[in-house]
């Protein structure tokens, strides 16, 4: 009787292969159970990212008071640039975010604990949790402000002229574009001076309000140290974008009266030292001293996520990669 051989996965006797979502390890089942596994460490991953752009890239804040008004409005939000001034030195015309502890405000007292466990939690873990904290919300106790540079190191700042504006090495500024309306250059909350006059000291800077009429601002601080001026060292960043409500979207450009050529033929001489430490910070107290309060950072939790997302897909790609099988032919011999 003649032989005959059957070759392929149709041959008669052969077992069908398993279907591939029954394989071990490749199943629906195993492939939920994995996701559920991995979520922890895609939460991990996006608040990381997220610390590391609020920290270092761009952080958003909200206006509480009317110091800035109408440039900026109760309640919008802003952007915050924390790497220009690692590129460029502070010009006058910004709007800028700083922190007024030790200048404005005392620098809060330092509790140091004898208990060494205490000591570690406070170096370590205390400032994790805080800027995780900050990350949704606003952290109560800080002292950051919002206001526009008008002087940097070598500027002579003075008001008024004979026209009643603002001077910067003796070139008058037009502030009409950004001034709140009906108020004068030199109109200041009750009971303070609007008349000024000093040469803003190496490293400081000399702010004001765009609503002058009830902006606390370097005129308000000449008693204090730095005669009113802050540091540059303290200033968290430029606010380059309003963001909230959409209605009011903006790019917080320079006005062109800081142009004017008596007013930046000094810059690369004064301006030498402007090196800032970008240190993300939040507060939600003093809004009538125009504080910027720290708001839940849409863009640095978006960042986060968005990065975190090809992270996660990437190992479950590489996880659940499909193996293949090679099945060879088998030969069945004569009955």
């Amino acid at each position: 009787m003649a032989g005959e051989t059957d070759a392929g996965p149709g041959a008669p006797g052969d077992a069908a292969p398993a279907p591939a979502s029954t394989a071990p390890g490749t199943g629906t089942g195993a492939r939920g159970r994995s996701f559920w596994r991995e979520l922890p460490v895609l939460i991990v991953v996006a608040l990381v990212i997220a610390l590391i752009i609020k920290t270092f890239v761009v952080q958003a804040f909200y206006i509480p008071s009317g110091s800035m008004q109408n440039t900026l409005e109760i309640g919008d939000k802003v952007l915050v640039n924390k790497l220009i001034y690692h590129i460029r030195p502070i010009h006058p015309g910004d709007i800028i975010v700083f922190d007024g502890a030790g200048s404005w405000d005392a620098p809060a007292p330092a509790t140091t604990s004898s208990d060494p466990v205490v000591r570690l939690y406070d170096v370590t873990l205390r400032p994790l949790l805080r800027s995780i904290g900050g990350l949704f919300g606003t952290a109560p106790g800080q002292t950051d402000y919002i206001k526009r540079v008008i002087g940097v190191p070598g500027d002579h700042v003075a008001c008024c002229n004979a026209q009643g504006q603002v001077t910067v090495n003796g070139v008058p500024l037009h502030e009409q574009s950004y001034l709140y309306p009906g108020n004068t250059p030199g109109e200041a909350p009750l009971g303070e001076s609007g008349h000024f006059s000093l040469t803003v000291p190496p490293g400081r800077l000399w702010v004001l309000g765009d609503h002058r009429a009830i902006s606390d601002d370097s005129r308000g601080h000449v008693d204090d140290p730095g005669d009113g001026t802050i540091p540059e060292s303290k200033v968290i960043g430029r606010a380059f974008l309003l963001v909230w409500p959409p209605r009011r979207w903006q790019i917080l450009r320079i006005p062109g009266t800081f142009q004017q050529p008596g007013i930046v033929a000094q810059a690369p001489a004064r301006r030498a030292s402007a090196s800032v430490a970008s240190t993300g910070v939040a507060s939600a107290s003093l809004a009538s001293k125009g504080v910027a309060g720290a708001v839940a950072p849409v863009l640095p939790l978006g960042g986060g996520l968005a990065g975190a997302i090809p992270v996660a897909l990437l190992r479950r790609r590489l996880r659940f990669r499909p193996r293949r099988r090679f099945r060879r032919g088998r030969a069945g011999g004569a009955g």
